[in-house]
């Protein structure tokens, strides 16, 4: 690991905008059936294991890499998502498939993540969906920089001292996973349960 913080923070206070019961419109990449990511979370998951209810750790299912948001439900015409949706279709369909390297982890104070590779590619598809987004709204939504693709294996549940983690992470022996992306995923998300959890809206195939 080279990101060493001192102190860890509670990932779960609510942001801006959110609460019990909200929805929102984003978009990520999800690992159904990437059996090797599966493979490598779950390693992660023993590893910190031991430290109890200080992390929480993601299950196979909720596996993400968030890409861009859209905006909250209610606060967002479904037709301009439908449309979105549609330019997207059109400009991710001119990008390939992603190849993907994931890990080792590094930490956050908020998280343990790991780092995806290339992230040029990734970025590329960022940068459509944010055109697409652009093609419908007047404003879109989340910053173009500061965007590093990457996944989260456990988020911290608390504040408290970084150590214990990083030297659960230190004994980590792990090889990094392989992911083949073909498509990028709207979803509905919400994190009502102290987990960021979705239903699909559209899944949209690249190339």
């Amino acid at each position: 690991m080279t990101n060493r913080p001192e102190a860890m923070r509670n990932h779960w206070w609510w942001r801006p905008g959110w609460s019990a019961g909200r929805r929102f419109y984003t978009w990520h990449l999800t690992f159904e059936g990437q059996d090797d990511v599966h493979r490598l979370a779950a390693e992660y998951r023993a590893v910190l294991a031991p430290l109890g209810e200080s992390l929480t750790p993601i299950p196979d299912e909720w596996l993400h890499l968030t890409m861009q948001g859209i905006g909250f439900v209610g606060e967002i015409e479904e037709a301009d998502v439908h449309a979105i949706t549609d330019r997207a279709r059109t400009r991710l369909s001119q990008l390939p498939a992603l190849d993907l390297e994931i890990g080792p982890a590094v930490l956050d104070p908020e998280a343990v993540l790991l780092p995806v590779r290339p992230d040029g590619p990734v970025r590329a598809v960022r940068a459509a969906i944010r055109e697409a987004i652009g093609d419908v709204l007047s404003e879109v939504p989340e910053k173009a920089d500061g965007f590093t693709p990457h996944l989260s294996v456990a988020y911290s549940a608390g504040d408290g001292p970084a150590d214990p983690v990083i030297r659960a992470l230190d004994t980590a022996d792990v090889t990094p996973a392989s992911a083949y992306i073909t498509a990028a995923e709207l979803i509905v998300i919400n994190r009502d349960n102290y987990m960021y959890e979705w239903e699909s809206f559209a899944k949209v195939p690249l190339g």
